[in-house]
């Protein structure tokens, strides 16, 4: 491949990107049928190998929290965090699963209360209410933010601590620089991922524009057709580019921070109406649930019966989180300047997933409670169409009209910040890896997201946008060996990150005893330097 100008990635990748929706446009049909037949290819070979990875980054990340390179800083060691906790977790949920998270909260506990996984236990039982809340958690958990944390742990590494610019390819060019054949791969890395990033995104708000009109149906009876879905796609990029030019410290994060009180509000309105101590053991069984078969769910398969369980949930979701990896482990690099190791690690590994867990058993606990209890029709309510289940559970509750609007609401700026952000990473990745993308460019890129989303909704409504999504899960399989090697490369330079600091502290403390690694050695210099102070004072007042 030719060396590529300063605007090379930005150019291919939008040809890639428009050639590939044209394709979409054209034969729809053919399109889809064509991208789940590979998909599904894929995760029936591979589904493994999936399964391996997510638990082996999993396994890398609390390993490299609790290493010896768990108090390096993301940033120079003596830099403090750029965002407070409560809009860093909230940014963080904005980008990483906020809109899905308020469809399936409750969709999907009842979905595996009608179906149980691996058909284990009987449908629609007590044992498979259990069962659902156990598997829901598993799916929103700490595995789905394994990916997203190894990408922005090695990004923020490398773009805060090492000064280098948050790229793929940066981050591999210690080995592509030694080897001419490979040096070329830097900027198809980088395509690629911009390519994965713009498909993802694009299929994903074109899917909650979808769920939104069904919503709005459901609600006010708006007609479910192309007119509404124009009319909110448009209201969409005019909110998310109002936002994209505000600036990330004022439109993401205030955004995101309202995101976050909004969720808060509606779930304690539903624990505190609804069966409060029913939901509340809910939860506290879940967790435990969760917990204790964390190792056996996350290597679960299905080798001696034909059980397609794992390929339909977990491997696809694997699968998706993996190939959104490059936007979201960029932003949440871009978040996450000041923190150390172990810090980033225990706050985008745990906090957003236990806020997803309580979000599950809130909504979904309470949604099983009414079927089981009352026979409120929400199984067949979210069989038949899942989109409006939620609603349907709101309108079984107090003030119902009022809980449909508000929860209409999050998912609409859930959707700005999703697709604000998303405009704001793929100009980052598509301008050297800038921390402050032009605003034209990202002008662009939300224009060119927002004409995908309308363009297949037109050509071929849902159908084209689900072919348009397993094309994008297909970038999983080689991303997931591209992140192998990022993990080999950054715990090189951990390595000698840590050599060069104690090779400086020797030479500026050479009498001072080195404890067990570099930061413990710089306090207990920092406390013989204090200890010794009175002496040298006493020493300059009284020469002998």
């Amino acid at each position: 491949m030719p060396k590529l100008g300063k605007q090379g990635v930005f150019i291919v990748s939008a040809v890639v990107i428009a050639a590939i929706v044209a394709v979409g446009a054209i034969f729809p049909t053919g399109f889809g049928n064509i991208a789940n037949a590979a998909l599904g290819a894929t995760t029936h070979y591979f589904g493994w190998f999936y399964l391996l990875s997510v638990f082996g980054f999993v396994v890398f990340l609390v390993g490299l929290a609790f290493s010896k390179y768990g108090k390096i800083r993301l940033g120079p060691q003596d830099s403090k965090p750029t965002y407070g906790f409560f809009s860093w977790v909230s940014m963080l949920l904005a980008a990483g699963f906020g809109v899905g998270l308020v469809f399936y909260g409750m969709a999907e506990p009842m979905t595996h209360y009608m179906t149980p996984p691996y058909g284990d236990v009987a449908p629609e039982s007590a044992e498979s209410a259990r069962y659902a809340i156990q598997y829901a958690f598993f799916n929103w958990g700490i595995h789905q933010w394994a990916a997203f944390s190894v990408v922005g742990l090695i990004i923020a590494y490398y773009q805060f601590r090492k000064n280098q610019a948050g790229m793929v390819s940066n981050v591999l060019s210690s080995v592509t620089a030694k080897r001419p054949k490979l040096r070329r791969l830097g900027p198809i890395l980088d395509i690629f991922a911009v390519v994965a990033t713009v498909m993802g995104v694009a299929t994903s708000i074109g899917l909650a524009v979808l769920q939104i009109n069904g919503g709005l149906h459901f609600v006010f009876d708006v007609p479910e057709n192309m007119m509404w879905q124009f009319i909110i796609m448009g209201a969409m990029f005019i909110c998310y580019m109002l936002s994209a030019t505000s600036g990330l410290d004022k439109g993401i994060k205030n955004l995101s921070n309202l995101n976050l009180i909004i969720c808060f509000a509606l779930m304690f309105y539903i624990l505190f109406t609804g069966p409060t101590i029913a939901i509340l053991e809910t939860i506290t069984l879940g967790i435990g649930d969760y917990l204790q078969n964390f190792i056996g769910m996350s290597l679960r398969m299905s080798p001696f019966d034909d059980s397609q369980w794992a390929s339909n949930w977990t491997i696809f979701y694997w699968a998706w989180v993996i190939a959104w990896s490059p936007f979201v482990g960029t932003f949440v690099a871009r978040i996450s300047r000041g923190r150390t190791i172990k810090q980033y690690v225990f706050g985008v590994l745990v906090v957003p997933p236990l806020l997803a867990c309580l979000w599950i058993g809130v909504f979904g606990g309470a949604a099983i409670q009414m079927e089981m209890n009352s026979d409120a029709g929400l199984a067949q309510a979210t069989a038949d169409n899942i989109t409006s289940a939620l609603f349907q559970m709101f309108d079984l509750m107090p003030f119902s009209n009022v809980l449909s609007i508000v929860a209409l609401c999050l998912i609409f700026i859930f959707l700005v910040t999703s697709a604000d952000s998303a405009t704001y990473i793929v100009s980052q990745m598509t301008d050297n890896g800038s921390l402050n993308p032009p605003l034209m460019k990202r002008i662009i890129w939300g224009v060119l997201i927002a004409a995908i989303c309308l363009t297949l909704l037109s050509a071929g409504g849902e159908n084209g946008l689900k072919g348009l999504q397993s094309a994008s899960v297909l970038a999983a399989l080689p991303f997931t060996f591209i992140l192998y090697g990022m993990i080999f490369v950054t715990l090189k330079e951990l390595r000698a990150d840590r050599k060069a600091m104690l090779t400086a502290l020797y030479r500026r403390h050479s009498d001072t005893p080195v404890g067990a690694d570099a930061f413990e050695a710089e306090e207990l210099a920092e406390e013989d330097r204090y200890r010794r102070a009175p002496d040298i004072k006493n020493r300059r007042i009284n020469p002998r």
